[in-house]
């Protein structure tokens, strides 16, 4: 019966030596070391005896703390307390603005019409804005220059005085107030007078304003991007001559800025008193601005 219990010892022995081996914790020292309790086939195993030495969770921990240290060191935090050198910049805007022309008209009016019933309003309105786009088409401006911009049904209220003892009637509708609302747009800027003269005789009861535009911007707009690139570089260079410094590589280039057009309005009143005659219109200029911001290295 001893003989067996020696044979397990053995074995749980020798497993013990092979797991320490295979999981690569202990030093070269230890797994050069020829256990003689061993079998011959596992000559490297590490000897029993050396675990009164170091015993299996003081080589662990020693493992832990290694693979700890070599974590703090490729942490963020680590790496950021190295000092670093701070890059130097210069930021500056530049400017450019390109004056135009406009070659075309934006058109607001509309008709109102009201009755005591929805049905009656919207008729009513109907028939008044068939007759605006009939003219407004006979005064040269295309079918797709032409398009209604907003369109309304709002019932009219009538509210009575509340009585002394603090109470009030609901108020009650008394009829209906139907609106009907297009945008034209005029390419041919010296028709406009005409076309603003054919739109009010036809029934056109609300103005909402007059603008001029540029068809095409973009090719202004381009215009004005280089003149603020060489307005920023200009500049740029100057202050870095009056600082002792020389401009490196473009780091960024940001830009605003857009059309920005005069929109000389034409009231109502002015517009129906010139329906005889065609309406005198002062189209002047149109800006387009450009900005840009770039920042350069400087060395």
């Amino acid at each position: 019966m001893s003989v067996i219990n020696l044979d397990l010892d053995q074995r749980r022995t020798n497993m013990q030596c092979r797991w320490l081996d295979t999981a690569n914790l202990t030093s070269a020292v230890f797994r050069d070391t020829v256990c003689p309790t061993t079998k011959p086939r596992f000559p490297k195993a590490p000897c029993p005896m050396l675990r009164q030495i170091m015993p299996r969770p003081a080589i662990i921990l020693a493992f832990a703390g290694v693979v700890s240290a070599a974590a703090l060191l490729a942490s963020p935090a680590f790496a950021q307390s190295t000092p670093q050198v701070a890059q130097r910049t210069l930021s500056l805007t530049g400017q450019g603005e390109v004056k135009s022309a406009p070659d075309i008209a934006v058109i607001s009016a509309g008709v109102v019409s009201e009755a005591k019933t929805a049905r009656e309003a919207l008729t009513l309105n109907n028939e008044a804005m068939a007759s605006v786009l009939q003219t407004i088409e006979a005064a040269g401006v295309a079918s797709k220059d032409i398009q209604t911009s907003s369109f309304s049904v709002q019932p009219k209220y009538k509210y009575t005085k509340r009585a002394s003892s603090g109470e009030q009637e609901p108020p009650r509708i008394t009829g209906y107030t139907v609106s009907n609302s297009v945008t034209v747009i005029a390419r041919d800027l010296a028709k406009l007078g005409p076309v603003l003269d054919a739109v009010v005789s036809s029934g056109v009861n609300q103005m909402n304003g007059l603008s001029f535009s540029i068809a095409e911007p973009e090719p202004l707009r381009n215009e004005a991007r280089k003149m603020a690139v060489a307005e920023a570089r200009t500049r740029a260079e100057m202050y870095a001559e009056a600082a002792g410094v020389s401009l490196g590589k473009i780091l960024s280039i940001s830009e605003a800025g857009g059309q920005r057009p005069p929109q000389p309005e034409y009231r109502r009143a002015a517009l129906q008193s010139a329906a005889a005659d065609a309406v005198p219109i002062a189209q002047g200029q149109q800006s387009i601005q450009m900005q840009v911001n770039i920042v350069w290295e400087i060395e």
